[in-house]
């Protein structure tokens, strides 16, 4: 080790190091205002493309069909019985997304929001940020920043999250960025081998969940403004403190330490001693073996369109489907009880209302909010929290995850979900309570 470290550094390289991973960390994670909307670089270029006359329903409804008729044309969908199932609905993604462009279909299907909701606020923000995340995601994932982060943060997440060290990356992109350019991340570093199947999937399940703005709009619904700072990191702790348990527990702690299709993998070197020449040496080797920055591009920018096809008729079709067993069945309320117990036993005001509107979260994460705002401030703040830290949901999360490499089951969900909101509900209803 010592031997390895004793490095000659190069300031060439070094510049065009510090350069790429400027453009990444400027493009992913800054923050910066645009006609009085403050957001990160990527999220602009998305809004300038969406603001484009008939953007929205050329391009969605182009990338909707194409990605519902792709397991049709290439013959995959008979490879196995959930992939048939799946195929099918993407079908309906199809139907579902000109039912959205032309606003015509069955009343309950065309209220605001149900059809134009999904299509409107989900499928065309997210299939536009995929393919265009992807081609910045080389600078954050390709030069070294990843490997360089990773070195410092490798004695908080290793015994913490059971990660390695670059996941910290991960972390801060989906409160920055979205689980959209979270999950662009991950998948993209797991089919590298730099994550285990295990690693992916606590990743996926436990860092991607919605955006620093999006949490801004929960707020606002449920009138906690004035209380932003304590919203915003009472969240992001409890967020991450559910996924350090989850990490532990059935189904996650039973996931293979394997790597994407069985290659050996590139695993994170354990640091001892000089962190900043291991942190520089680990940087520059992913350096040097990177291809250029027009070859990355093209490589990230074809994995970010295919991602997207696979996300888009899922995104339409899950999304509504989910949304609609929400608002015309009482399906949501039976699974309610399972966590009245927990708001009962926490004494949340209001535990039953509470229970069922907790439930809610997994069909679309802004569904509980809508079912609270005039209860009293410790419930409407517990769902504000739970809405985020239960990161698992139909309209948007889910078809993200199942549409990447990452090995997770649709039981996995379930359970991960469940977990997560029982967790979620123990671990912040007592810190309310002696707040409020």
């Amino acid at each position: 080790m010592d031997n390895e470290l004793q490095v000659k550094y190069d300031g060439a390289k070094i510049l065009k190091f510090i350069l790429y991973s400027a453009i990444g960390i400027f493009m992913f994670f800054v923050p910066i205002t645009v006609n009085g909307k403050s957001s990160i670089p990527l999220d602009h270029i998305v809004n300038f493309f969406k603001g484009l006359t008939y953007f929205g329903p050329v391009y969605s409804g182009i990338v909707v069909t194409i990605g519902g008729l792709l397991p049709f044309i290439d013959k995959s969908w008979k490879k196995d019985t959930t992939t048939m199932i799946f195929s099918f609905i993407k079908l309906l993604g199809i139907v579902l997304i000109f039912m959205a462009i032309f606003n015509r279909g069955p009343a309950f299907l065309m209220a605001d929001n149900v059809v134009p909701f999904i299509y409107k606020s989900i499928v065309i923000t997210v299939t536009t940020i995929v393919p265009i995340g992807s081609i910045f995601l080389a600078f954050i994932v390709n030069y070294g920043l990843m490997e360089f982060v990773g070195v410092f943060m490798q004695p908080i997440m290793r015994p913490i999250w059971k990660t390695p060290g670059r996941s910290a990356i991960d972390a801060v992109a989906s409160f920055v960025g979205s689980y959209s350019v979270a999950l662009l991340i991950t998948d993209r570093v797991y089919q590298e081998g730099k994550y285990t199947a295990k690693e992916a999937a606590i990743i996926a399940t436990g860092f991607s969940t919605v955006s620093a703005t999006f949490m801004i709009v929960v707020a606002n619904t449920l009138d906690l403004m004035d209380n932003w700072l304590l919203y915003f990191w009472l969240t992001l702790i409890v967020t991450f403190v559910v996924t350090a348990i989850t990490a532990r527990l059935y189904p996650l702690n039973r996931k293979p330490e394997t790597y994407y299709n069985n290659q050996e993998g590139d695993p994170e070197k354990i640091v001892k001693g000089n962190r900043f020449k291991m942190a520089y040496v680990e940087a520059m080797k992913t350096f040097d073996n990177a291809p250029s920055v027009i070859e990355n591009i093209i490589t990230n920018l074809k994995s970010g369109v295919r991602l997207a096809l696979a996300i888009g008729p899922l995104l339409m079709s899950v999304g509504v489907i989910g949304v609609v067993l929400a608002e015309y069945t009482p399906i949501f309320d039976i699974i309610g009880y399972i966590f009245y117990p927990f708001t009962f036993l926490t004494r949340v005001p209001e535990p039953l209302l509470t229970a069922k509107a907790g439930a809610l979260s997994i069909a679309e994460m802004f569904l509980p909010a809508l079912l609270v705002t005039e209860t009293p401030i410790i419930t409407r703040f517990l769902i504000a929290v739970i809405s985020v830290s239960e990161i698992l949901f139909f309209s948007a999360s889910i078809p993200c995850m199942m549409a990447t490499k990452i090995p997770l089951t649709m039981k996995d969900y379930i359970i991960i979900w469940i977990e997560r909101m029982i967790l979620s509900i123990l671990i912040t209803a007592p810190i309310l309570h002696l707040i409020f």
